[in-house]
């Protein structure tokens, strides 16, 4: 595995309107918004920074607006990004032969990127992807 970047972080919260007001308001982030998600990409540093509102993480992880009681609930996620779509299967082979147990294994969003993600010991929702616009 070849991890090029660090290819986003974003806070998960239950309460997306104070989140985006600590990030926003008070250190004065230039976050855009779509729907509840707020954001900016090219953050210093990093690729991408969010708060993302956990029923979102849950549709994008198991399809539905709830976090399942079976899963930890996450208070970030990191995404670490790779080469490509196929590095990303690659990876997933990888540790799942290790035996990492994935959230949800390899899989293209509706918005291009292609993304693993599984659950770290301490509770961060680890993402492998594939971002194409970040290798533009």
């Amino acid at each position: 595995m070849d991890i090029k970047c660090i290819a986003g972080f974003a806070s998960i919260t239950k309460d997306p309107a104070a989140s985006a007001s600590l990030y926003q308001d008070a250190l004065g982030l230039p976050l855009e918004a779509m729907d509840d998600y707020r954001f900016m990409d090219r953050f210093p540093g990093a690729n991408h920074f969010g708060v993302w509102p956990l029923s979102m993480a849950a549709q994008s992880c198991f399809g539905q607006d709830e976090w399942p009681e079976s899963v930890p609930e996450p208070t970030a996620t990191i995404e670490f990004e790779l080469a490509d779509a196929a590095a990303v299967e690659a990876a997933v082979q990888e540790l799942s032969a290790n035996g990492q147990v994935f959230v949800h294994e390899a899989r293209t969003e509706p918005w291009g990127q292609t993304v693993a993600r599984f659950m770290s010991p301490e509770g961060v929702l680890i993402g492998l992807s594939y971002a194409p616009w970040l290798h533009e």
